[in-house]
């Protein structure tokens, strides 16, 4: 397609609500019975794909038994097959910068792409498509941009904070959490700030599943990425007829390796800037708020020096890990610890689990606001994959805090939170919190 024309997008043959063809959607593979107890139950029995895995951080006994007993843990997955679970944090390093052994072509999640809803995108692909078309967005985030965002961040960021509601519950995931982060992902887009909630709810649609209570069905799923798409097309047909700019939309539509996308592809790597820009940051605002509320002393020593904030920004991106594992698939028979790992496995490396191994990071299960080498973890991946957003990330959670420090003496949660439905997912629909001025 020429960069000078429209595109319609919807005009191709992509069926929406088609049902998946000779294989169950993700919801029925992920569904289990009760959770085994991670302590006495047989090795065998720990089920990784559990879509309440995280609920009441009951990963972290089942990861920390892997790392001991079992730290690349074979596990069979009904309608899935073999999966190769990698714990360890060396391990899982050796895996996320090997891209020639451990391929990223297909899919980033346990199951595969399906064969009539295929959404390729950049962080599944190998070189060189994969550093082409990453190279046309990167610049979205690049040091000089991060600057000029910071004046926008803290504006935006104030007035949140100011229209809290004082002394009485909230939930902070929806005001705060959301409200920031579906912000931001409106000023990267371009994006009409009126409507930038669609923004939020395509991403919960994009990890959604029939277990997760976000859709009812994979129809429902697929028609409201639809939604996205058609949505998206508008976008770019403005933006390819106008001159370069410094948006997300108007990089894909100009750039050399973007440019010819079919839709799905365009689709894909929209979902892959919308959910990662939007999980992982507002998740880690709200685990934030939790941990200091789960380690009063960290708390105490954070009001008492704010200069922590820098610090503990990555303790708390680590303690989170919004994003729980990814997935590699293997070109060559790999011996991986005492463990030969087939050609054409899957091996799935989590991030969460490794953020917690105590071989490598200090106090792993400590929340630890001034840890020394606090950036070294695991949460935005390593080598060509990891995430192009992730200074970004840091920098939303630094100036929130800064400013949080600025007018509330404490915020505090009043209640459990509720979780996300997710293996993949470790996130928040709810926190409850009343905030204190100072």
């Amino acid at each position: 397609m020429p960069p000078s024309a429209d595109v319609d997008f919807e005009s191709e043959s992509v069926d929406f609500l088609a049902r998946p063809k000779g294989k169950k959607v993700m919801s029925e593979a992920l569904k289990t019975p009760l959770r085994p107890n991670p302590e006495t139950a047989a090795l065998n029995e720990l089920d990784l794909m559990l879509p309440d895995l995280f609920h009441d951080d009951y990963h972290v006994k089942v990861f920390e038994r892997l790392r001991a007993e079992d730290p690349i843990y074979r596990q069979e997955v009904e309608e899935i097959g073999t999966v190769w679970n990698v714990t360890k944090y060396q391990d899982i390093m050796a895996v996320d910068t090997d891209h020639e052994r451990f391929s990223s072509e297909g899919s980033i999640v346990v199951t595969d792409q399906e064969e009539d809803f295929p959404l390729p995108m950049f962080i599944a692909m190998d070189p060189p498509k994969h550093d082409r078309q990453r190279r046309e967005v990167n610049g979205a985030v690049a040091p000089r941009n991060l600057a000029v965002m910071e004046g926008t961040i803290r504006g935006r960021v104030q007035k949140i904070l100011d229209d809290l509601p004082v002394g009485e519950a909230f939930n902070w995931v929806d005001l705060v959490s959301i409200e920031l982060t579906t912000q931001m992902l409106a000023t990267l887009f371009d994006f009409p700030f009126e409507d930038r909630r669609k923004l939020t709810r395509w991403s919960d649609v994009a990890t959604a599943d029939e277990t997760s209570g976000i859709v009812d069905s994979e129809e429902q799923r697929r028609e409201e990425l639809g939604e996205c798409l058609a949505y998206f097309t508008e976008l770019w047909n403005q933006r390819v007829n106008q001159p370069p700019a410094g948006d997300l939309v108007s990089m894909l539509a100009h750039g050399e390796s973007t440019k010819n996308m079919g839709p799905m592809e365009y689709l894909g790597n929209l979902i892959l800037l919308i959910v990662g820009g939007n999980d992982t940051t507002r998740n880690s605002i709200s685990g934030g708020v939790r941990f200091l509320n789960q380690f009063p002393d960290e708390y105490q020593k954070r009001m008492a020096n704010p200069g922590l904030v820098p610090n503990m920004v990555p303790e708390i991106i680590r303690f989170q890990t919004p994003l729980a594992y990814m997935r590699r698939t293997t070109t060559q028979d790999v011996q991986l610890g005492d463990k030969l790992i087939p050609e054409g496995d899957r091996v799935l490396m989590w991030y969460i689990s490794g953020n917690r191994d105590s071989q490598v990071i200090d106090q792993a299960d400590r929340f630890w606001i001034d840890r020394p080498k606090a950036r070294q973890q695991l949460s935005f991946g390593f080598g060509i994959h990891r995430c192009m957003g992730n200074r970004l990330a840091e920098m939303q959670l630094r100036v929130l805090w800064e400013e949080i420090l600025n007018r509330f003496e404490r915020v505090e949660v009043v209640g459990e939170p509720t979780y996300v439905n997710s293996n993949f997912v470790r996130g928040y629909s709810d926190l409850p919190v009343i905030v204190h001025r100072s």
